[in-house]
């Protein structure tokens, strides 16, 4: 949809498919910053700054609606839904900023328990073995999340599976989101007197 340092003073809204934001520093690591489901607004920055900070990517097959800045802010303003938009946009940003909160404060394993907690809470789907995260995510992206390697995520799914934290982690990810939330909410490294 656009990369990094382009101008585009556009909105999109997911009609289909599954889109993920990145970052890339200057040394060449990669930060996924979020995903997106159909439904989902994104590149609301350009609303202050039409200069991208972040690449979008489609992950699938994917259908947007593209809305320049100019047409949504009238469009809110005559529809009366600039303070439901303000509202979304501060919840969005509140998350964001517990997101950096742990990668800055939690040890790799638990960001990466707390960050599948938290994508089973925004896009699960009950099943019959548990929550069902119906985002499509790669080791490596998951790595890209919480800043880690894809060997260790590797290795934490593993041990997640077997502490009885994850139902699934080859394909789609399925989690006993009462056990998850409960280790997170201990905040303790697994082997340490928690299950």
């Amino acid at each position: 949809m656009y990369n990094c340092a382009d101008t585009d003073r556009n909105v999109y809204f997911v009609k289909s498919g599954q889109v993920k934001t990145i970052m890339v520093t200057a040394s060449g690591k990669r930060c996924l910053l979020d995903l997106y489901l159909p439904g989902n607004v994104f590149g609301e920055l350009c609303l202050t700054n039409p200069r991208r900070t972040d690449t979008a990517v489609a992950m699938a097959d994917t259908e947007l609606v593209r809305v320049s800045h100019q047409r949504l802010l009238a469009i809110l303003d005559r529809e009366g839904l600039l303070e439901l938009f303000t509202a979304y946009l501060t919840d969005r940003l509140a998350e964001q900023q517990r997101i950096i909160a742990g990668l800055v404060t939690l040890e790799s394993e638990m960001r990466l328990a707390a960050r599948l907690l938290q994508l089973s809470k925004r896009f699960g789907q009950r099943c019959d073995r548990g929550m069902l995260i119906s985002v499509r995510l790669t080791q490596e992206e998951l790595a890209e999340m919480v800043g880690t390697t894809r060997s260790r995520v590797g290795f934490f799914l593993k041990t997640f599976r077997e502490a009885g934290l994850l139902v699934s982690s080859r394909g789609p990810i399925i989690i006993n989101q009462p056990n998850l939330a409960s280790y997170v909410g201990e905040g303790l490294p697994l082997g340490r007197g928690l299950l």
